[in-house]
């Protein structure tokens, strides 16, 4: 699920789509997490039955998706931003290809923002896996998770690194297409899972 489909029917300009992205996911997050904490939502949202409010496939992707990506709003000064931010590229993914792969779900941060953005983008990873244990999906489209990711960001590593990529990008963002940015890349492979998730419960 692309941005644009994710924020239908909001008229936004081509420019400011991956802060507008950013801007609602927070929002969405922040208010998801506040109504789990009152009773609103079955948490995680892979263990609904049938009978619970927000059981449909639909929904259960949605807050699967967004409760992966809460790691990243828990990353201090809010510089989950970053991850939108063209100049911040290179130096995001080179830390995430640094960062050595952890199985934690819960995770305390280090203060250096790249190294917090790694930390809480695998923990989501992690998360996810965690949720397709609970809701009994099937698990070979999570089979080897991380290394799919690592190979599609090695590949965006590539583009960010040719001469003119910040050019290029705002191009692409006025044609209303998505660049490789960091943040595209986290929110697409996330809801890649949750709706394997969200489609295989109790397969």
């Amino acid at each position: 699920m692309s941005w644009r489909s994710w924020l239908s029917g909001k008229a936004l300009p081509a420019p400011d789509a991956p802060h507008a992205l950013l801007a609602e996911i927070e929002k969405r997050g922040r208010q998801y997490l506040d109504d789990v904490d009152n009773g609103k939502w079955v948490y995680p949202a892979c263990k609904r039955l049938s009978s619970d409010a927000g059981a449909d496939r639909a929904t259960v992707c949605d807050h699967t998706r967004l409760e992966a990506f809460r790691y990243l709003l828990m990353v201090p000064r809010g510089e989950f931003k970053l991850l939108a931010e063209p100049d911040s590229q290179g130096a995001a993914i080179e830390a995430y290809l640094r960062q050595r792969p952890h199985e934690d779900i819960v995770i305390e941060f280090s203060g250096n923002a790249m190294n917090d953005l790694a930390t809480a983008v695998i923990a989501g990873f992690n998360w996810l896996n965690h949720c397709a244990g609970l809701a009994h999906a099937d698990r070979r489209p999570f089979s080897g998770t991380l290394n799919h990711f690592r190979k599609v960001v090695l590949s965006a590593q590539k583009w960010w690194e040719m001469d003119g990529a910040t050019a290029r990008c705002a191009q692409i963002l006025q044609a209303g297409q998505e660049p490789p940015l960091f943040l595209n890349l986290v929110w697409a492979d996330y809801g890649r899972l949750a709706a394997e998730i969200a489609a295989g419960r109790g397969s």
